[in-house]
């Protein structure tokens, strides 16, 4: 094909997602150095963008957005691209890249009902929604492109995002150790049991490593989050609410330790090399376990049951037959808990961290 010198790659959806479209969007990059490659994504997930060196221009647009503003929009896209590419299957992403470019390029299933929307591109992958990680479900538009593969998940951020991320916490990342602990995932099917955040948080403080909560601004995340860190030991540091996806990214790059769910932040910690300890439960670990730091190849890092360690990351799944049942939660409905974490005992995640070599478990500082 002819090299393209405006592309737009469509990302309408999560902010995990939007992250793990980053590896398909530097092998594009790393093959057409002189591109401009812009992203279009949903509004409040673009802050995972920022920094990004591959990218020219981040667009957004409404979940839900009004006529002026989706017309706007259109009239922004219309012809202004060599060539279009989404990640998505949805009506809106194949749509937006129908109108951006004349070559389009995305994925599909082969159902009568996906017809239409494949009749709109120059060429689709097959969509894998079980068997395959969704890094590398990305990087089949690669291929389809002519591209060489690049594997990394880019988690980027400014020297503001560092001056930000200083000013906010109450010590010197540089000079004390400290461990990130992050609550709440966006669905409580995703949720470990709230009383073992603290005792965790005792545990690492009496390894000399300080506990470091992060969370988002909206009201019900700060009430969730600050109930938990009430009942944490002296010292403990919450966060939530008060730093970027970006400065949380500088925040996790220098921690010790991550420990989170199924969630956009684990990914990211996954991808800076930070020791990470990844809880699932009802979630697919082959199509969503958090991409290690400089992995790479043709097959998912995980298999599909069991707790397992790949490079930097431990994904720890709770117990049970029916697990990973890949529903929402025991009751399938997103307000449901899930029991297989909240059964996981505090005891087989400190066990996860001391995989990692035991230089980690010390309260000297992570080096830069």
């Amino acid at each position: 094909m002819k090299v393209p010198q405006r592309l737009l790659v469509v990302v309408t959806l999560r902010i995990g997602d939007v992250l793990l479209a980053t590896p398909l969007i530097r092998s594009l990059k790393l093959a057409w150095p002189k591109a401009e490659i812009d992203v279009l994504v949903f509004e409040h997930t673009e802050g995972v963008l920022s920094g990004n060196p591959d990218i020219n221009r981040v667009i957004t647009i409404a979940r839900r957005p009004g006529l002026w503003k989706h017309l706007a929009l259109i009239a922004g896209l219309l012809r202004r691209y060599d060539t279009a590419v989404t990640t998505q299957m949805s009506d809106r992403p194949v749509l937006y890249a129908w109108i951006a470019a004349k070559v389009r390029f995305g994925m599909g299933d082969g159902s009568k009902k996906q017809r239409w929307k494949q009749s709109l591109l120059s060429d689709w992958v097959a969509f894998d929604n079980v068997g395959t990680h969704t890094v590398l479900m990305n990087l089949k538009l690669a291929d389809l492109l002519g591209v060489e593969r690049n594997h990394e998940v880019v988690v980027s951020w400014t020297p503001a995002d560092e001056s930000k991320a200083a000013e906010v916490l109450p010590f010197d990342v540089r000079t004390e150790a400290f461990a990130v602990l992050h609550l709440y995932p966006k669905f409580p099917y995703k949720a470990w049991r709230q009383e073992n955040w603290a005792e965790l948080a005792d545990w690492f403080m009496a390894k000399g490593i300080r506990p470091v909560v992060t969370g988002g601004n909206s009201p019900d995340e700060l009430e969730y989050v600050g109930r938990i860190v009430s009942s944490m030991p002296q010292g403990s540091v919450n966060v939530a609410g008060k730093l970027s996806l970006s400065e949380s990214a500088f925040l996790i790059s220098r921690a010790k330790y991550y420990v989170g769910p199924d969630t956009a932040l684990t990914h990211m910690a996954a991808a800076l090399g930070t020791p990470t300890v990844s809880l699932f439960g009802p979630s697919n670990p082959v199509k969503w376990g958090p991409w290690p730091k400089n992995h790479a190849g043709g097959c998912s890092p995980y298999r599909m049951k069991g707790s397992q360690r790949v490079g930097n990351v431990v994904l720890l799944q709770g117990d049970g037959d029916c697990v990973p049942c890949m529903q929402e939660g025991c009751e399938r409905h997103v307000s449901s808990t899930s029991d297989c974490l909240q059964n996981l005992q505090v005891a087989r995640v400190i066990a996860a961290l001391q995989e990692f070599p035991a230089s980690a478990l010390t309260g000297e500082a992570k080096r830069a």
